[in-house]
């Protein structure tokens, strides 16, 4: 069954997975909207993901002029499921205490439906109680995450903190579009 999936990009060198994952949703059959940090364009073009999409890519707050209402309340009203790949640790700040000050961050507050969030970040951030305490948070409020795995990180380190695989994401996105 094809559903509305939107796809959140922070900025993170694990950003480059997040287009092979939009490319396997959208093979699925799933509409594709994706929502861009302004660090995440540091990693990956907008042009990635409108080729991929056959979408315009969401970048900011009030520059939308296909939103009438704001893309944050649009996005969330079409949308059956959220999904942020890579979320950084500035997002899951963000998120855990309900800050909005970009698109992504209060898209977030206006949806009422299912969020997953697929962490990704250097091995001691990931370890930092902080952040630790922040996903504690995000599930008590109900986020679904999808645990880093332990691997080779971009800064040259081998822990925990990188961004689980495309497959391993989409699993646990039609898992939850299942229930």
């Amino acid at each position: 069954m094809s559903r509305e999936i939107v796809i959140g990009v922070c900025g993170g060198i694990a950003a480059y997975k997040t287009a092979a994952l939009v490319s396997r949703l959208v093979q699925a059959g799933h509409g594709v909207s994706v929502l861009m940090t302004d660090s995440a364009r540091q990693f990956v073009g907008p042009v990635t993901f409108e080729a991929l999409t056959g979408r315009g890519v969401s970048q900011q707050m009030f520059a939308e002029n296909s939103f009438p209402l704001g893309a944050h309340i649009e996005l969330a009203q079409r949308a059956d499921l959220v999904c942020i790949a890579p979320a950084t640790a500035n997002l899951l700040a963000k998120a855990a205490t309900g800050l909005a000050d970009d698109l992504l961050s209060t898209l977030l507050l206006s949806y009422t439906g299912p969020v997953l969030l697929a962490p990704a970040m250097n091995s001691a951030m990931w370890e930092k109680p902080s952040v630790q305490r922040n996903l504690r948070i995000l599930r008590d409020d109900g986020f679904q995450i999808v645990d880093p795995e332990e691997g080779w990180l971009s800064c040259r380190q081998t822990g925990p903190g990188r961004m689980a695989e495309p497959e391993t994401i989409l699993a646990a996105i039609e898992s939850v579009l299942k229930k």
